[in-house]
């Protein structure tokens, strides 16, 4: 069974940055599209990036597209989020899930079945 992890968020100022990392365990990451998706209090949670199986697409909200770049490292069974130029906005908590369809992604969470605990992510002066 697919279990992920999420880590790095934390309190960071509007503009600057944060690594998120998303590292699975109990299966090889390669076989799933990884989304990473984001919740505000009292909003519902949105999908706002994505990446196929290869790491060779990527998608993005249009809410984070320039700002943030997915990427992954399948020797290591990791996903990264950088987020750059950090808003208030942004401040959310933050999940990574997998797509067990691993050949595109796509920004719809029905399609997500396995799911991390979630990183804050709290962007304030």
């Amino acid at each position: 069974q697919l279990q992920l992890v999420e880590s790095g968020g934390g309190l960071v100022q509007p503009g600057g940055s944060l690594r998120l990392s998303c590292v699975a365990s109990g299966s090889t990451l390669d076989r799933y599209a990884v989304g990473w998706f984001r919740q505000a209090p009292g909003k519902e949670r949105e999908a706002i990036s994505c990446i196929n199986g290869a790491g060779t697409s990527t998608s993005y909200d249009s809410s984070v597209k320039g700002r943030f770049t997915i990427s992954r490292d399948n020797t290591m069974n990791v996903v990264f989020l950088q987020m750059n130029n950090l808003k208030p906005e942004d401040t959310a908590e933050y999940y990574c899930a997998a797509d067990d369809m691993p050949r595109v992604c796509v920004l719809y969470k029905p399609r997500y079945h396995y799911w991390g605990q979630g990183t804050q992510v709290t962007v304030s002066s």
